[in-house]
């Protein structure tokens, strides 16, 4: 049961970077027998569903590379991200009795998506207020090989990656609540 979650929680902070990405290495991942879903979410191997997993998942990285459409699409993609970790996490839990699946895929799997694309898109605004925007592709292309890596990861070595989401998570947090302290006491 706690590697079922450990890889939900794992694909769901991959999907914070790319919306369907994670989607589509799970499904794939499903279909070539590396990992499991839970009954309602064998839609997700299916042919139809990858075809269409493979051309948003390319079209959304296409589109990051866009001048303006970057930061459109991060708005749009903040409760996109949330509904995709909630959706990802839950359908690799397949040890997790539903009545606790839905409450864990909501907290932990939601939570995680947010936090990620939350990060992601304070990264794509300080690099265009940096960079004037020239930076952003190469923003675009480290988020898209985030998202691939994480959601391999989440397969391979689930509770690794869990462990190492979190650690990424607590340094990001710790640096940004360094930086406010220090901008609130400048004489310090």
């Amino acid at each position: 049961m706690l590697f079922s979650v450990a890889l939900g929680i794992g694909l769901a902070a991959a999907t914070g970077f790319r919306v369907f990405v994670p989607l589509l290495v799970a499904g794939f991942a499903a279909r070539v027998g590396v990992i499991p879903l839970a009954d309602s979410f064998q839609w997700l191997q299916s042919t139809p569903a990858l075809i269409a997993l493979g051309t948003a998942a390319t079209l959304e990285t296409l589109a990051f590379y866009i001048p303006g459409v970057d930061h459109l699409l991060d708005v749009l993609a903040g409760p996109l991200a949330v509904v995709a970790g909630v959706l990802a996490s839950a359908s690799v839990m397949v040890d997790v009795p539903p009545e606790a699946r839905w409450p864990i895929a909501i907290i932990a799997g939601g939570g995680i998506a947010g936090l990620t694309k939350t990060g992601a898109a304070l990264l794509r605004v300080k690099s265009t207020a940096l960079t004037g925007g020239l930076g952003n592709p190469v923003v675009s292309t480290a988020e898209t090989a985030s998202a691939a890596t994480i959601s391999i990861l989440a397969i391979l070595a689930p509770i690794a990656c869990v462990v190492a989401a979190l650690a990424l998570a607590i340094y990001l947090f710790r640096r940004r609540s360094r930086r406010a302290r220090a901008r609130s006491n400048p004489a310090d």
